[in-house]
């Protein structure tokens, strides 16, 4: 196989020499250049031409966020962001980068290695990943219908009205928890799905793979744009319409039952899938408890956490969702689920929140 293509942008000469001498080592990859700054990035990206491209965001000059406003338009190569804890990833997310890791405590033991092995299986992803321009500039031809699979056709997935004027009936078409999951790509197409909903939605759990202190901030920006309330879950937070709550990194959320109603465990455990959290944990959960008051959304994501889980919760009678190929930055998660026969429809991201509140709107 040919070797993915690396740049390293990095203002810490330790930091880029380290990067680039660790990634140099591995035979996946070839570093074809560093840069000391963006706009020196900026001026050697047509001349190296890398697959991939690693960026820190906050560098003297001209910013990682700067860079991608500027360049993705004309060079869309995939960016992955390397980046202390800082609540600009998510702008940098939304300029148009993949994915993002957070750089390692040099100093930890055994953080070093962890953050090496995270930045490869990302940039392994990333190099196939499909770059997404912020959406004035995205083509109007990403395809917005939907494919049902073993089930007629959903006519209001390619509905131009706005959901927020659906009406929905008191008990939400008999359903209790919507479920969502998503890996890369997936900060942003959680955002454009929850921000279309209503204040008055069932309550609604969210897995997004993302590490310790970051869902918190995540938690913060979907709640100034969305109209539901949205926050970092902690244990014992009670599943209520109108809410979202977002699993925390580094821990497993479920969804359990509390009387007649529900609330979510986050508790320390082990990987599953090979994430903490686990788009598979929460969805087991859901069948297990939920069964088929239930939807589960499955959106952009490397690998196939959530897939399993899917499953089971359309076994359990749950209406079941995932996002298509051509609207996602990586058609992984979604395609193992649908391969695996858990999707009751596929839909392009945009018509995705029309699908919900379709199922929402059935007369129970």
């Amino acid at each position: 196989m040919r070797k993915i293509r690396v740049m390293v942008v990095d203002d810490s000469i330790l930091f880029r020499n380290w990067l680039v001498q660790n990634l140099g080592a591995d035979s996946l990859f070839e570093v074809v250049g560093y840069a000391v700054n963006a706009l020196d990035a900026k001026n050697m990206l047509p001349q190296v031409k890398p697959d991939i491209m690693t960026l820190d965001i906050e560098m003297p000059g001209m910013t990682g966020i700067d860079f991608l406003r500027e360049v993705l338009p004309v060079h869309p190569i995939p960016i992955i962001l390397v980046s202390s804890l800082n609540v600009r990833v998510f702008d940098a997310l939304a300029a148009g980068a993949v994915d993002f890791v957070r750089k390692p405590d040099m100093n930890m033991e055994g953080g070093k290695e962890a953050f090496l092995s995270t930045l490869k299986s990302k940039l392994c992803a990333g190099a196939e990943a499909k770059v997404k321009l912020p959406s004035a500039a995205r083509h109007a031809s990403e395809g917005v219908s939907a494919t049902s699979v073993g089930m007629p056709p959903n006519s209001s997935a390619t509905s131009s009205s706005p959901v927020s004027s659906t009406r929905l009936p008191a008990n939400f078409g008999n359903i209790d928890v919507i479920a969502i999951g998503a890996s890369t790509g997936g900060t942003e197409a959680i955002l454009e799905v929850v921000r279309q909903f209503p204040a008055k939605m069932p309550g609604i759990v969210i897995t997004q793979h993302m590490p310790p202190g970051f869902t918190a901030m995540y938690a913060e920006r979907l709640n100034r744009i969305c109209q539901l309330k949205v926050k970092e879950a902690s244990h014992g937070d009670k599943v209520v319409p109108g809410q979202i709550l977002l699993a925390p990194g580094g821990l497993q959320m479920r969804v359990i039952r509390m009387g007649s109603g529900y609330s979510v465990s986050c508790t320390e455990e082990a990987k599953v899938s090979g994430h903490k959290p686990s788009v598979d944990v929460l969805f087991d959960s859901v069948a297990a408890t939920v069964k088929n008051r239930a939807i589960g959304v499955i959106l952009t994501g490397m690998g196939a956490d959530g897939a399993a889980g899917m499953l089971r919760m359309r076994k359990a009678g749950a209406y079941t969702i995932g996002q298509n190929r051509e609207t996602c930055v990586v058609y992984g998660m979604p395609m193992e689920a649908y391969r695996a026969g858990g999707v009751c429809v596929q839909s392009a991201l945009s018509s995705i929140p029309q699908v919900v509140m379709a199922r929402l709107s059935k007369p129970s």
